[in-house]
């Protein structure tokens, strides 16, 4: 048997798309039945691993874990780094060993899934970190479980767990408001993942409650679509305050503003999220949120087990987070200043 054949192969030789050959292969809804036995025809007399695969479960389970990050998230210092550690660990104390697989642009573009699913060498998969709309739609229709980490996806139906983003940054821009802050900037493109999207929601909820109107200008991008970071360019009014999509963000913004002259929190306040290596970096240290990594991974983890075992569906189970009171806040006092 040819291991080397791929799901792309068979659709190249239908003239069908990628994600139609693994609905067929999967007995997944969305492909007509006459299609189906095509596709599992000509997938059979190619020789794809769908086969070898039922083989390897004949004689039981592999106890690896696949653990698959896009490559925009696993630079150096990454928060996913630490995530994958921790990830390693808590499947290493159930029994199970962790493969990570840092997923290139071009495999996710190409739509192409790494080659521990192919060669099967693990019985379940972690995506860490937010991929694309149509790759995780694949993943979706694969046939072994799969559970999101850290982000979700509207078009799946795939089990995830996430930090609650939303009520974390609606809680820290509540506490910048309660400090006198009313000119309150968001650092982020909130297209680019589900995560920073959240935490803008969250942000513009605190801004609406207390009667802020929201200034768009106040929304400042810091990446591409594609996660690849640009330059942050600074509005022409400062506002007192920034919400940073995370700590890494925040460092970058603070090493900007001083070197344009300006003081933190003397001159403007400024907050974070994760509570990485970056919130203690930055000087002063980031007032941020602390991500519970230890509840999401277990969670992650005691997720994905469950579902090799039973095929379990859980659903989206949010993680609350708290806020991390340091030094780059300060306190205005509105009345003091209508004096002056």
């Amino acid at each position: 048997m040819n291991r080397n054949v791929t799901m792309q192969d068979i659709a190249d030789r239908l003239g069908v798309s990628k994600v139609t050959v693994s609905k067929a292969l999967n007995n997944k809804e969305g492909v007509g039945e006459e299609l189906r036995l095509k596709i599992k025809k000509t997938a059979e007399e190619m020789g794809y691993r769908y086969n070898s695969c039922a083989k390897s479960v004949k004689y039981g389970l592999t106890y690896n874990i696949g653990v698959i990050s896009p490559e925009k998230f696993t630079g150096t210092n990454s928060f996913y780094i630490s995530f994958y550690k921790m990830i390693s660990k808590e499947l290493d104390r159930r029994g199970y060993s962790a493969i990570l697989h840092t997923l290139s642009h071009e495999e996710e573009a190409s739509l192409r899934l790494p080659r521990l699913y192919y060669e099967c060498k693990a019985d379940g998969l972690i995506i860490l970190g937010q991929v694309g709309t149509r790759y995780a739609e694949l993943l979706g229709s694969i046939d072994i479980p799969v559970v999101f980490l850290d982000f979700y996806d509207k078009h799946s139906e795939i089990d995830s767990v996430i930090s609650d983003n939303f009520h974390a940054a609606y809680e820290l821009t509540n506490y910048l408001i309660e400090n006198g802050h009313r000119e309150i900037a968001y650092i982020g493109n909130i297209n680019a993942t589900s995560s920073i999207q959240d935490r803008y929601l969250g942000y513009l909820k605190s801004l609406l409650e207390n009667r802020i109107t929201p200034n768009p200008d106040y929304v400042i991008s810091d990446r591409l679509d594609d996660g690849t970071l640009t330059d942050i360019v600074l509005p022409e009014r400062m506002p007192t305050a920034f919400v940073c999509n995370c700590d890494m963000v925040a460092y970058k913004i603070v090493n900007k503003l001083k070197q344009s002259g300006w003081r933190i929190p003397e001159d403007v306040s400024v907050v974070g999220f994760d509570d990485d290596i970056y919130a203690t970096l930055t000087i002063p240290n980031l007032t941020t949120v602390q991500v519970n990594v230890a509840e999401m991974t277990s969670l992650a983890v005691n997720m994905i087990i469950n579902k090799i075992r039973s095929n379990k569906s859980y659903g989206r189970i949010p993680v609350r987070g708290r806020i991390i009171i340091r030094d780059s806040v300060r306190t205005i006092n509105r009345n003091q200043e209508a004096m002056e």
